[in-house]
Formats: structure tokens, C-alpha cells, sequence
């Protein structure tokens, strides 16, 4: 599938969120893998299996996965004929047994997951392989009975060492009377043991000096008596070591006889470490099970875009009977690129084989591409327009378009003429049609609504918009042209509404009259705003006197009333300028003078906070975490925040 349309749609963020989920490093190999296919066998396949590991996920107990920690390493060893360590035998043998424990576990859940518990048949068991490593092997050691040879060195080790240990403590006595010592301590240099003796008692005693120290008044020696002992203990600790090594060399030699069972195991723990982990992200998502076709039919019933999480509004989308072109208008802000974002996105996961956050009765069609063209695109080091970006991708688009093809396209025609991109769009909308694809494109052109309405196959689609509140309910509604609502919301916000009704004359070649819709707005509208303001006026005002009552006793009163005035609006309030007798937008907080930022017809006054008065909560007048910069910011600007906000470029600058 086509790497642009996955990364603009960003999918590689789903798998990201399914790579926390995986607890081997193969699986998350998998997952990196993972990409959408057009096999519908296959994908009703995995689907099952997912929605089988979820059921499982929410029984009783835990399933017992295993991280495979320690065992690729082992494994890469055998296959390169090297003999494991007593550690890797552990983790081998620990790995082993968990197989066990899955076989069992999946023969008891056979009715309730068939499919994923199939797998688990061909689970070797390699009980020998188990009971061999286990017998030679115990906390990270190989033990003495692993064989007889092995059992009677380490019992000869174990008399010699006493015998050594005896003769250092007579040692120790004699020659400590005798104050020889410079302490009564055994110390060891070179892994041989030697004792502390004053450098004037040096030919006091017979053995062999191994160090000294740094001022040269104590050396170390070895006893003659101990030399003896330790030798003959050296000697015995190698023929343990090599003891041991025969007995690993015959672990490993049969190991390797069974690589290709125990390869086949670690397949079958990582393909259920990668079930398992889409299972939790659909929990995580609270996704469901979804039909599937050839027919290029989608119906999306309550599906949430899985990166918005549980806040995001559900989309209610149905394409492919009666037309397989929609074009989505409306106002900007409105959700229409989300909406886009979603259908993309869950179908992307759908043929991924993951559960996706939609309500039950959704249906998915089995795309062959999923191509897209979303965002501006824009890069000022490869010196390109946002117009020639879009371009680009549409000249490619347009080459790989074909039938059970999904295209979406945002803001098509945009960042041109008006007249061209019009043209443009409508003739490329043409060409995809006739070429068999599926259609979700979003425009701004009046015309393109029109061509969607009488074109066959073609229908229109809008995002709701509340003018009452000058809010958007991001909510889709097919079968209905969104209005770009520019003269509503300019008379909502008090513009003068002769002005727009020359502007609509300009525009549409036609008279508006906004005479009856003004009084319309006022009467849905008037009292609730008036009954706003008061309330916040008499909470401000009541508010205002208690804090004289507690200021007038207090030392703080010009900070306090600072604080007041801070208080008093928000950026983004829309209030009513009393000396102007007009309305404007908050920009700016007050400064210490009680100035406030206000943004009156494009351009940034400082106004006292007494000549203010709220005429609409910005809670009313724009969505949650609202962009201020698209208001109060020049285009150019913005680019350049957007750019140095994710890098330093030489020579750009911001001019406030």
C-alpha cells in the first residue's frame, strides 16, 4: 500500500501503540512488518484471531507469554555450534516449560478461541530436552551429579580445601606469637593464598614472595606448605572446569538436535505475543468486529479516530450504494480533515486485521491502494508552493488510480485561482470517477457542490455548524452542502449588516436581504447572551465588593487589583468597546496600567479595561484549544512559527 497515504493517515502511530503492547523483541519485529493487504481471507482471519485473544483477555487468568529474554541468544549460538552457558540453559529450559504451560492453557479454551488455540498443537514438548537440562542444571550452575566424574573432583576439592584452610589457621597462630605478622589476616595475591609478614622476618620463613607493599615494610608470602596445597588445588579446579565444559558440550550437541522443534516454539510464542497485543490495543481502543467486502461499500456506525481517544465526536459515514464520490464542504475548523483522517485510518487498521473503535453493524470494503492527499505539503527548502505540492501528489494519484481504489483528497483545487482550481478540481473528481475509485474529497468551492449534486455517482456531505453559538458540532450529515457560514459569523459577531449584505451582492450577483435573519439571530440568541453577560456582570460586580471589603485591609491592594482586571477577560472573549461603539477581539491580557489587548477591525488597540464589556465568552465563539494565532498572526508568520518551532533556520524572523 502506498507509503505516502500511511504516513499522512499516520498509521505508523497505531503501531507504535501496538509495539508497547508486545512483550519479545520478535514481536515487535512483527509489528514494524505489520502494513495493510487486499487478501479478505486472510484478513477475516486475523480479525478472528483478535477478537479471540480479546475474549481471552477478559476470562480468568492470565496467559502465559514469554518474552523469549535470554533465548535468542542461545539460539543464535547453537546454530553456530557454540557451546551455551549454564544461564542460557536456564532461560532455554524456563522457555520450554512456559510452551508447556500455553499447550495446556489453550487445550482448555479450545471452544471458546478455536483458531488461536489450534496453534498450540503443534507446541513440541521435548520433555527429555527438559528433564536432562533440569537434572545437570540448577540456579545458573552445573551441579554435581550432572556425572560421576564431576562428583568425585569436587569432593577431592572440597578435602583439599579444608586441608589448605587448616594449615593457614596453625600458620596463622604459630608465627602471630612469634609477631612475625605485620596482622593476623590471610590475604591473596595472584588467586594463591599468602600472609602479611614484616619485611625483617623475611628469612624467618620459607615460601615464596608474591608481592609487597607500597612503603615496603610488609611482604606477602607464600608458605611452603601451602604452596603445595594450592597447586594441587589449581590442579583440581581445571579438571572441574573441563568436567563441566564436557558436560555443557553435551547439552549444547543435544540441543542442536532439536533446533528446528524448539525454532518452531518460538514461531508459535511470538505469533501469540503479536495476537495478543492487537487483543489489548482493541480493549485499549474499545474496538469491535467489522464486516468485510469486495463491493467498495463502507458504513461506519459511531467510529472514532483512534488517536483522539474517547473525547472524539463519532462519525456516521456511508459510501458505495447509490454513489461512490462524496465531497464534503463547510467552515474551517469544522472536523472535515478529521473525518477524512478517519475513514483512512480505520480502513488502513481494518486490513491490518485490527479491531477498530467503531459501534457493532460497521462495514468495511477491501481496498487494493489507499491514496491521499492531506495537509499543504509545503517545504521552503526545496523552494515549493503548497499549490505545486498538491499538484504533484494529484499527478501521482491520478497515474495510480484504478478500480477498488479509496482516494482522498483535502482542500482539493485549493491554493490557486479561484477560476483554475475550480476547473481543476472538478475535472480531476471526473477522472477519478471514471477510472472506478471511491471518492472523499473536501473543497470550498461553491461549484464543486453543484457538480456533486448533479453528477451521477457524486453526492454531497457537510460537517454541522451551530450559528447560534458560532460552533462547529463536528458531526457529518450526507446528502446536504455545507455553507461556508463567512457572512453568519460576521454578523453574529455585530458587523454591520449592510456591509454584508453588499458583500453577499458582490459574491452570489444577487440582492441579500439579512433584515429577517438578524431578528431570527437576536431572537435565538439575545437573551441567552444578555442573561450571560448579566449574570457575569453581578457575579463580577459581588465579587468585586467582597474583595474591596478584604483589599481595603490589606497592605497588597494594587496587586490584588491587578489581579482583578486579569481576571476579568480571557483571550479570545469578544466584548464591546464603549468609546467605539463596536465590538472586538481580545488579543492581549491587561497590562499593569489596565490596558487591554483588543483586535478591532485587523489591527491590535490598547483599550482601558473600563471601556470593556463581554459580549461573548470565547467558550461561545471558538472550539476547545483553539489556534488564536490564525486570528491575531499574519499567514506568513504562522508559516515561520510553524517552521522554527521544529527547526532553527538561518535569516528567518518573526516581525511583531
Amino acid at each position: 500500500m502506498n507509503k505516502t497515504a500511511i504516513e499522512l493517515l499516520e498509521f505508523d502511530k497505531i503501531k507504535e501503540m501496538l509495539s508497547e503492547l508486545v512483550i519479545s523483541s520478535k514481536g515487535r519485529a512483527m509489528v514494524e512488518k505489520l502494513h495493510p493487504i487486499e487478501d479478505i481471507t486472510l484478513i477475516r482471519t486475523w480479525l478472528k484471531e483478535t477478537r479471540e485473544g480479546r475474549i481471552l483477555l477478559g476470562g480468568r487468568g492470565s496467559v502465559p507469554l514469554h518474552s523469549l529474554m535470554g533465548v535468542d541468544k542461545g539460539i543464535e549460538k547453537l546454530l553456530k555450534g557454540i557451546v551455551l552457558r549454564p544461564e542460557e540453559f536456564t532461560a532455554l529450559v524456563d522457555f520450554l516449560n512456559n510452551c508447556q504451560r500455553m499447550k495446556k492453557y489453550m487445550a482448555n479454551i479450545e471452544m471458546m478461541a478455536p483458531i488461536i488455540s489450534s496453534y498450540s498443537r503443534s507446541i513440541n514438548l521435548l520433555d527429555d530436552l527438559i528433564e536432562e537440562i533440569e537434572r545437570c542444571i540448577r540456579n545458573n550452575q552445573v551441579v554435581d551429579k550432572a556425572s560421576p566424574a564431576l562428583s568425585k573432583i569436587r569432593k577431592r576439592i572440597n578435602i583439599v580445601e579444608e586441608r589448605l584452610k587448616n594449615k593457614i589457621e596453625n600458620l596463622l597462630k604459630s608465627l602471630g606469637s612469634q609477631a612475625y605478622l605485620q596482622d593476623n589476616h590471610v590475604s591473596t595475591r595472584q588467586g594463591r593464598y599468602v600472609l602479611p609478614v614484616k619485611k625483617e622476618y623475611l628469612r624467618n620463613l620459607q615460601g615464596e614472595v608474591l608481592d609487597r607493599s607500597n612503603s615496603g615494610s610488609t611482604v606477602f608470602i607464600e608458605p611452603e606448605e601451602v604452596k603445595k596445597l594450592q597447586n594441587e588445588l589449581n590442579l583440581l579446579k581445571n579438571e572441574e572446569e573441563a568436567e563441566a565444559y564436557k558436560i555443557l558440550a553435551f547439552l549444547t550437541g543435544l540441543a542442536e538436535g532439536y533446533i528446528r522443534e524448539i525454532n518452531i516454539n518460538i514461531e508459535i510464542m511470538v505469533n501469540y505475543d503479536f495476537i495478543f497485543a492487537k487483543a489489548k490495543l482493541s480493549r485499549q481502543m474499545e474496538g469491535n468486529g467489522v464486516t468485510l467486502n469486495e463491493n467498495q461499500y463502507i458504513n461506519i456506525k459511531g467510529g472514532k479516530h483512534p488517536l483522539i481517544g474517547a473525547g472524539a465526536v463519532p462519525l456516521d459515514f456511508i459510501i458505495g450504494k447509490g454513489y461512490r464520490g462524496l465531497v464534503i464542504t463547510g467552515p474551517n475548523t469544522g472536523g472535515k480533515t478529521v473525518a477524512l483522517k478517519t475513514v483512512g485510518l480505520l480502513t488502513m487498521m481494518v486490513q491490518s486485521g485490527l479491531e477498530v473503535p467503531v459501534e457493532e453493524g460497521s462495514e468495511f470494503a477491501i481496498f487494493k491502494d489507499i491514496l491521499v492527499d492531506i495537509g499543504d505539503g509545503q517545504s521552503i527548502e526545496q523552494s515549493l508552493s503548497t499549490f505545486s505540492s498538491h499538484l504533484k501528489n494529484l499527478i501521482y494519484i491520478l497515474q495510480e488510480v484504478s478500480p477498488r481504489t479509496l482516494v482522498i483528497v483535502d482542500e482539493l483545487g485549493a491554493g490557486t485561482d479561484p477560476g483554475e482550481g475550480m476547473g481543476l478540481a472538478t475535472a480531476i473528481l471526473e477522472e477519478f470517477y471514471y477510472k472506478g475509485a471511491t471518492i472523499l474529497a473536501t473543497t470550498h468551492y461553491s461549484e464543486i457542490k453543484t457538480f456533486a449534486s448533479d453528477h451521477e455517482g457524486f453526492i454531497n456531505g457537510c460537517m454541522e455548524f451551530d450559528i447560534n453559538t458560532l460552533k462547529p458540532q463536528y458531526q457529518l450529515k450526507i446528502g446536504k452542502a455545507g455553507e461556508s457560514n463567512g457572512f453568519l459569523i460576521a454578523l453574529r459577531l455585530g458587523m454591520n449588516k449592510e456591509v454584508i449584505a453588499r458583500a453577499h451582492q458582490i459574491t452570489y450577483k444577487e440582492k441579500g436581504n439579512y433584515e429577517e435573519l438578524v431578528q431570527k439571530l437576536q431572537e435565538a440568541t439575545e437573551i441567552k447572551i444578555e442573561n450571560k453577560v448579566n449574570k457575569g456582570i453581578n457575579q463580577r460586580e459581588d465579587e468585586n465588593r467582597k474583595n474591596e471589603n478584604r483589599v481595603n485591609h490589606s497592605p497588597k491592594v494594587n496587586k490584588e487589583k491587578k489581579k482583578e482586571i486579569s481576571n476579568k477577560f480571557k483571550i479570545g472573549d469578544c466584548v464591546y468597546i464603549s468609546n467605539l461603539d463596536r465590538t472586538g477581539i481580545v488579543c492581549e491580557l491587561p497590562n499593569q496600567k489596565g490596558e487591554v489587548g483588543v483586535m478591532v477591525m485587523k489591527k491590535k488597540l490598547k483599550i482601558n479595561h473600563k471601556r470593556l464589556t463581554l459580549h461573548i465568552d470565547k467558550e461561545e465563539l471558538y472550539p476547545e484549544n483553539y489556534d488564536f494565532d490564525i486570528i491575531f498572526e499574519s499567514k506568513e508568520n504562522r508559516k515561520k512559527k510553524h517552521l522554527l518551532d521544529r527547526k532553527m533556520v538561518k535569516g528567518v524572523q518573526i516581525d511583531l
